[in-house]
């Protein structure tokens, strides 16, 4: 299992334990401070402190790895979730109001989720806003804001964005035209021939695209 090569800088907290699931999961956090990565990591260093993340993304999107993706991190309040998760915290740009995140920030993020997913195997991130996806929220298993609006708004974005990354966005249609007449009744001719032969889809259309049943 590797590490993301996107880290700039490893402080590995001694805040963790060995993964016993499959990584499917990814839950972003927000650190409630406006914070490099490095700092956040070091946040992580006592042992008094029982709180750690894998990742650190800071206000100008530098990126720190904090526990390896082997191991599970103690970042959501909730086992289960973290031992399938990788658990990202990202710096405010603000504190307070709706903890907004710096442009910088958000796009490592997208960089981050992506390689994520890519290294591990995950060809889609759901966000379904409840524990049937597979992007998960703080708040859902503590008393806490975590991530906060502007990054839980963020949500169906980021799992859009990345989905589209890696070739797992909604497919377009393509169509193929078998014929073009002069009559109605020809091109009505052969698109019952072709019912019959199973495309039950193909239809007539009007030189100017309209439809025809």
């Amino acid at each position: 299992m590797s590490n993301s090569k996107l880290a700039d800088i490893v402080m590995l907290s001694p805040n963790s334990s060995p993964r016993t699931a499959k990584i499917d999961t990814i839950t972003i956090h927000h650190m409630a401070t406006v914070s490099s990565a490095e700092a956040c990591a070091a946040s992580f260093l006592p042992t008094s402190r029982k709180a750690s993340a894998n990742y650190c993304i800071g206000n100008e999107g530098d990126v720190a790895l904090s526990v390896d993706e082997s191991r599970r991190a103690w970042t959501s309040s909730n086992a289960a979730n973290d031992n399938r998760a990788i658990t990202i915290e990202v710096s405010n740009s603000e504190r307070g109001g709706d903890w907004p995140v710096s442009d910088a920030a958000l796009n490592k993020l997208l960089d981050l989720c992506e390689d994520i997913c890519r290294r591990n195997g995950i060809e889609k991130l759901s966000y379904t806003g409840d524990l049937s996806g597979n992007m998960t929220l703080h708040k859902w298993f503590a008393s806490t804001a975590c991530p906060g609006p502007y990054l839980e708004s963020k949500m169906p974005w980021i799992a859009e964005e990345v989905n589209r990354r890696l070739g797992a966005a909604e497919a377009p249609v393509y169509r193929v035209q078998v014929g073009a007449f002069l009559t109605k009744a020809n091109a009505e001719r052969l698109r019952d021939a072709l019912r019959v032969a199973g495309y039950a889809d193909a239809f007539v259309t009007a030189a100017g695209g309209e439809r025809l049943e």
